[in-house]
Formats: structure tokens, C-alpha cells, sequence
């Protein structure tokens, strides 16, 4: 296991932004407003050359707007438990507080290495005054996330301190075999069902709506292979983002459905399908990409209805997305929690095969003669060949007279048919129609030279 490297501190002192510069890029949401970071946000980096699980954490002491104290300090506690190496983040510009003093003598209690970070020393001035946090026992390392300054000592320090030697100093993080996106609207349980993949409370679980704002990854290992999971915040209607942090935290959730290989969508089976539920289906299918359906709180909807009832409800509700498969579970228990992973695993199988161009064309073949496409003006539509040109999702190249020929409700057709006999049948496909161009030029048709100029008499 990795070293753990925990970053804490008083909130709005800029530990997302520490995090963010040591990682080199945006993870973690970062904005003016105290408290935006609840859940623990973790990833692996290396540090002075040696890679370390780093940890942001919520503001100690931070009085949350949605009465969420006690989980963001039940988070924080977990990462000081975890934590082989703790970097206390505090704010040169404002100097030593009343609080900084507060967390000093908590953190000297605990028998862990601390880094004392003075964030924001851009300047000489703020600099000269980080030498004032030395009075909570603590040497000071002036840096500023915002300009990068101090970040690469930084590092360097944090690979000195940390116990122990490296296991293998060629370590690098496995690549996941399969990214996963845990998708829904507030209040489905998509941290329940993350934490039972994790077997703690990886994310907080609250009934207040809009509690995650930051994506929370977790790698699962799950026979043999490594799964990238992702909680993301609730999606919501772009009228009912209040601040900017919900609007950051609306676009890392649609940033990982594009990052995704497979989706899961979670619905709340004891609630009706909401136009924001539809939502969230219509942009995973824009994304073309496979998405299990995920009907949580199953316990509460048994004898109610059966499972075939709301197979048809969702189908019905969510045309788009007829195909992909449903797994009832219920989160907060645990109940086939792993079954929708074994379900993502078997999608992500199917995205990544590959069928012959001659299978293929057997199979335009039929469908072209259970079902002609309509017959425009300028001629007939025909599809000359098809061959698969990429995975992930399947794309199909379909060669034909005049792409415009061909209108949505056929290609629809096409896709559904062509899924029902290739081994896509659960997964959305990719169908683009290409004109095949003359061998003999534009416009030329053998047999038919172009009409001769008038020479000279």
C-alpha cells in the first residue's frame, strides 16, 4: 500500500488548491466559499519522486450551510487515522489564528509526521510572515499553490519525512481496466452504493440534497482486475444551480460520464422518473455510452410491483436506452451491489469487440430486405458495405449513395436491428454514413466521357 498524505486544516486556507498544484491539475473544486470540501478526495502522485495516496479533507471547524458538521469531521478523522504523513495547511496573508493554534495542539497529540504549509506566500512581505507559524511548533514551508513557488521543496520534504523506505521506487499506479461513473439525481444513493463498494464511508450519506459537490474516486479490485469507481454529485436542472460551486460540481459530474467506459444510472424505484432522471439518460446516450440501469431501494418497491413492470416503466420512460440492462439492488444493504460491477464488467466486454466486415454485411443485408428505407425524389437509398472502423463504443461505417438519404427514424431501425443480431446487444452503437466516392471522379460514370469542348474551326 501506498504512503497516505493527508492535508488539513482550518477551512479556506487553499487545501484543494495544494492539492490541485501538487497533482498538476483540477481535481478537487476550489472556490472562495468556506466549506466547499466534504467528502475525502484522494489520488495517487508522486512526491520528491516517491508516490503517496494524497488526501484532501474538509475544514476543520467549518459551521457547513447544510448542518453537515459531524460527517465532514468524521471524514477528516478517518484521514488522520490513515494518515503516515499530515501537511497542516494554514494562510500566511492572514497569519497565525486563533484556530491554527487550536488544530496545532490537537495535531501534536497524534504520533504522526506534520509538514506546516504558510499557503499563499506569494510575495516577500507574506513570505517574512510565515516565519510567525514557527510559535505552533512547527518549522514553516512558505509556498503558494496559486503561483506554484515552494511546491517542487515541498515534495521533496514530504518524501524525506515520510517513515520507512519506498516498497519500489519504479512504482506507477496500475491503469484501471474499466472507469465507472456512478450517475443520478440528488438523493438516489449513489455515495450509499459507493460505500458499500468500499466497505466504509468513503463518501457522506445525508438526506440533505446536493450533499457531494467533488467527484470521489475509488479503485476496486475485483477479480484480479483494478475498477476505477466515481461518485458524482447530483445532476440537477441548470435553473436550480444556486452558487459556483454547484455549478463546478454539475460539470466534473458530466466530465465524468465523458471520461466514463461505463455508466451506472441510479434511480429511486419508489419514486416516479423525473424529467431530470431523463436528463441524465438523454446525455449518457449522447456520449454513446453503455449504461447500467441501476433501480435502488428495491427493498421498499417489492409487492408493489414486479420486475418486469418497471423493466417496461424505464423502457417506456426512457426509449433512448431500451437496451441496456437493469439490476434491482438495494445500496444501503449491500444487495447486489456487486451485480451491477459484474454487469458493467460484461457491458465494457461487448463495447470492445470487433465483428467482420462480412458478418456485418450479412447483417445490413437482412435488415435491408425486411425493410427498405424509404424512397426519396433523387432515388433509391442503398448501402453498398459496412465494415467496423472502432470500439468503445462500436462504430459502424456504412458506405452509401447519399447519406442524407437516410433518414433518423431508419437509421434508428438499422442500429436496433443490426444490435439484435451482432453482439451488441446491450450497448449503444455508433452508425456513420459515408458516400462512396466514384473510382472514376466526380460526376463520371463509365461509358459516359464528358461531353467534348468546341475546338477551333
Amino acid at each position: 500500500m501506498l504512503p497516505v498524505v493527508a492535508i488539513v486544516g482550518r477551512p479556506n486556507v487553499g487545501k484543494s488548491s495544494i492539492l490541485n498544484a501538487l497533482l498538476g491539475r483540477r481535481l478537487a473544486i476550489v472556490d472562495d466559499m468556506a466549506g466547499v470540501t466534504r467528502d475525502r478526495v484522494s489520488v495517487e502522485v508522486p512526491l520528491g519522486g516517491r508516490w503517496v495516496e494524497l488526501v484532501d479533507t474538509g475544514g476543520i471547524g467549518i459551521v457547513d450551510t447544510q448542518s453537515l458538521e459531524e460527517h465532514v469531521e468524521a471524514q477528516i478523522a478517518q484521514a488522520l487515522e490513515m494518515a503516515d504523513l499530515l501537511l497542516f495547511v494554514t494562510d500566511a496573508r492572514e497569519g497565525c489564528t486563533p484556530m491554527d493554534r487550536e488544530i496545532a495542539r490537537a495535531l501534536r497529540g497524534l504520533d504522526t509526521p506534520i509538514v506546516l504549509v504558510a499557503n499563499k506566500s506569494e510575495s516577500r512581505a507574506t513570505q517574512a510572515a510565515a516565519a510567525e507559524f514557527s510559535e505552533l511548533g512547527f518549522d514553516p514551508v512558505p509556498v503558494s499553490a496559486l503561483e506554484r513557488l515552494g511546491l517542487h521543496f515541498l515534495g521533496d520534504l514530504v518524501a524525506e519525512m515520510l517513515p520507512g523506505e519506498p516498497d519500489d521506487e519504479d512504482y506507477k499506479p496500475d491503469d484501471p481496466t474499466l472507469k465507472v461513473a456512478i450517475m443520478g439525481r440528488v438523493n438516489v444513493g449513489k455515495s450509499t452504493f459507493l460505500n458499500q463498494l468500499a466497505g466504509s464511508e468513503r463518501a457522506i450519506v445525508s438526506e440533505v440534497p446536493g450533499t457531494t459537490r467533488d467527484t470521489v474516486d475509488l479503485r476496486v479490485e475485483k477479480d484480479g482486475r483494478t475498477i476505477l469507481v466515481t461518485d458524482t454529485a447530483g445532476l440537477k436542472r441548470e435553473s436550480s444551480v444556486q452558487d459556483s460551486v454547484e455549478f463546478y460540481a454539475q460539470r466534473r459530474a458530466q466530465h465524468a460520464i465523458a471520461r466514463a467506459e461505463v455508466c451506472l444510472l441510479l434511480l429511486d424505484c419508489t419514486d416516479d422518473i423525473t424529467r431530470g432522471d431523463q436528463k441524465i439518460a438523454a446525455m449518457i446516450e449522447d456520449a454513446v455510452r453503455p449504461v447500467v440501469i441501476v433501480a435502488n431501494k428495491w427493498d421498499l418497491a417489492q409487492g408493489q410491483m414486479e420486475m418486469s413492470e418497471y423493466g417496461e416503466y424505464v423502457a417506456k420512460k426512457m426509449p433512448g436506452l431500451h437496451f441496456a440492462p437493469i439490476v434491482f439492488v438495494t445500496a444501503k444493504e449491500g444487495r447486489n451491489v456487486l451485480a451491477a460491477l459484474d454487469t458493467a464488467q460484461a457491458l465494457h466486454k461487448q463495447s470492445v469487440q470487433r465483428v467482420g466486415t462480412p458478418e456485418i454485411n450479412r447483417a445490413l443485408q437482412r435488415a435491408m430486405t425486411d425493410f427498405r428505407p424509404p424512397v426519396r425524389v433523387k432515388g433509391n437509398p442503398k448501402i453498398f458495405y459496412g465494415t467496423q472502423t472502432d470500439v468503445n463504443p462500436p462504430t459502424l461505417m456504412l458506405f452509401v449513395n447519399d447519406p442524407r438519404s437516410f433518414r433518423s427514424g431508419y437509421r434508428r431501425f438499422l442500429e436496433n436491428r443490426l444490435r439484435e443480431v451482432l453482439p451488441f446487444k446491450e450497448i449503444p452503437m455508433r452508425l456513420v454514413f459515408r458516400r462512396r466516392r466514384s473510382i472514376f471522379g466526380k460526376n463520371r460514370k463509365p461509358g459516359r466521357p464528358g461531353k467534348p469542348g468546341r475546338g477551333r474551326r
